[in-house]
């Protein structure tokens, strides 16, 4: 009966592939989103032949010099062969693993690419090369795999999607312009952390849970967005492990796999007192004395020293004779401050509460309020944390009662768009987070993902002049439209996006004049970020409408949770 039905779909284009298997569908569709990815880095890159400091791709190419040159207890550390200043490293262990791994390739084709101080602005052809294809070595091993392991986790027992709509759902995942641009365009390597975050998914939903904690683990070690999605995790294995025979043994296996990830990854700065030592930025010290802990080991280590060491580097070379005299008796309490060197590298409060025209909360609402003048950094992030931790409590609530594999899914992309509506520090880039779970859930509400998607390209317009991808962004926003609209066969499910039609189709067309606007007419003098702010605040109306949907419609889930699945549970 099944392949009558499919059968009787033989007029339509796709029919050949939609006959083939999951498998063969995949493999065609990731040969079409890998051609694309080519296409995409045939165009500029984040800060091309801008001097002195170029872009995200001297970032990254940078992050390869000092990793492959230096120790790993210098990667963090400013010292006179890792200037900070010049795009230090800032994000987590695993990032700088995968850069070493990286760096080893270009050192062997292309050793001037990456030699310390002299290849800094390193432009040649066949440099840039070899990191586009880095990025595109990384999609492929990384993100594709999870993607299908994905497909078959979520879609293995659920009989109501038939081949057409696996499809569709493989080009939503694998096609997804916002990440083409920035990883392939722009140039970064968020496929990795989001790779692993699809297969820490995908792991979870086949009740594989310490494989799922040990991927997510990893993700947060590569990039350090990727804890926009811990509070989904948390409520989800939370809710699980309490609905399990030994609920407190279960949580306890959890926390194993993650404490020792955790631990295996920071091991280079964990496992040696010489790597704090070895410091040279006075700064750090200075940070870590204003620390409780290291208050009170200086007042320990001056009472037991002698008058003579009290000069005007005190609190360097006390600190110094302190964690050489307690190193071996007060271990543990080191610890805290070798994560001191690299954590006060992964969270930049400094930079402010938000970085260029994001359309979150605190951007849109300071052309009222003016955040940065009125209130102290230390304030920020007390708000920050509050609204952010606020509006992800209802989602946590809900998975934590009632676990269920879509409830989780609603909860990654209310928890994500939280954290980019509501969290300190949020970049434009960081839309793909919300995206990704958005994209998982197309299914069942195609037509505010293509909603969400218009919006979340738009959000990135203003980053995209910048780096020279209008033809870029052009094409393959028409592309990936074609593409969706054609395997989706026109039929989109009826719901809350239809019942507002004529809002959203008015809020949609306001958007694809704005690009036009933005491109050919100049603002005033007076408000030379006027479109920035008007594409900013038409998004950001449109993801706490997202928010507040999904919020409902996970809690809605509460009460159709299979019963199935809570008997596979005990």
């Amino acid at each position: 009966m099944k392949n009558k039905v499919d059968l009787d779909n033989h007029d339509d284009a796709s029919w050949w592939l939609i006959q083939k298997g999951v498998k063969a569908i995949f493999l065609s569709i990731s040969l079409f989103a890998l051609l694309i990815r080519v296409a995409v880095s045939l165009h500029p890159y984040s800060g091309a032949g801008n001097s002195p400091k170029y872009g995200d791709y001297e970032a990254q190419r940078h992050w390869m010099e000092i990793t492959i040159n230096l120790p790993a207890k210098d990667w963090y550390r400013n010292s006179t062969t890792n200037d900070l200043n010049y795009w230090g490293l800032d994000y987590p262990p695993l990032t700088a693993y995968q850069s070493f791994v990286h760096g080893l390739l270009l050192k062997l084709f292309d050793p001037d690419s990456v030699s310390l101080f002299t290849s800094r602005g390193y432009e040649s052809y066949f440099g840039k090369l070899l990191m586009r294809w880095t990025v595109l070595s990384s999609d492929v091993l990384i993100f594709f795999p999870a993607v299908f392991y994905f497909v078959l986790a979520y879609f293995s027992d659920n009989s109501r999607f038939r081949k057409r709509d696996i499809a569709w759902q493989i080009a939503i995942l694998l096609i997804n312009p916002c990440l083409i641009l920035i990883d392939h365009g722009h140039f970064q390597y968020n496929c990795i952390s989001l790779g692993l975050t699809v297969g820490a998914i995908a792991a979870i939903c086949t009740d594989k849970d310490l494989v799922g904690s040990f991927l997510f683990t990893l993700a947060l070690n590569h990039k350090q967005m990727s804890a926009y999605y811990a509070p989904a995790f948390f409520s989800h294995l939370l809710g699980k492990c309490m609905r399990r025979r030994k609920p407190i043994v279960e949580v306890l296996k959890l926390g194993v796999v993650v404490l020792g990830t955790f631990a295996i990854i920071w091991l280079p700065y964990l496992h040696s007192v010489d790597a704090l030592l070895q410091g040279e930025d006075d700064n750090l010290f200075i940070y870590e004395i204003t620390s409780p802990l290291m208050r009170l080991l200086l007042a320990r280590c001056i009472l037991e020293s002698t008058p003579d060491i009290l000069h005007h580097n005190l609190q360097t070379h006390v600190l110094h004779q302190c964690l050489l005299h307690h190193a071996i008796r007060d271990q543990v309490m080191i610890f805290p401050l070798l994560f001191a060197k690299v954590l006060s590298r992964l969270a930049p409060f400094e930079r402010g509460l938000y970085e260029d025209y994001v359309a979150n909360f605190w951007c849109t609402t300071s052309v009222l309020i003016k955040w940065k003048r009125l209130f102290s950094v230390k304030l920020l992030k007390i708000l920050s944390f509050t609204a952010t931790l606020s509006t992800c409590l209802p989602s946590m609530l809900q998975q934590i009662r009632f676990p269920s594999n879509q409830g989780f899914l609603c909860g990654l992309l209310c928890s994500s768009f939280s954290f980019y509506l509501f969290s300190f520090q949020v970049h434009e880039k960081s839309i793909l987070l919300p995206l990704l779970p958005a994209s998982m859930l197309a299914l069942d509400e195609p037509s505010l993902f293509i909603h969400f998607l218009h919006y979340a390209l738009l959000s990135m317009f203003p980053l995209v002049v910048r780096d020279k991808l209008v033809q870029a962004y052009l094409a393959i926003y028409a592309l990936t439209f074609l593409i969706i609209n054609a395997l989706n066969n026109g039929k989109q499910k009826r719901g809350v996006f239809h019942s507002a039609g004529v809002l959203f189709g008015c809020c949609l067309f306001c958007s694809l004049i704005l690009h036009v606007v933005y491109l050919v007419v100049r603002p005033p003098e007076r408000y030379p970020f006027l479109f920035e702010a008007i594409i900013m605040l038409l998004c950001f109306s449109q993801f706490i409408f997202l928010l507040i949907f999904f919020n409902v419609k996970q809690w809605t889930l509460s009460k159709a949770v299979p019963q199935m699945h809570k008997q596979k549970l005990n």
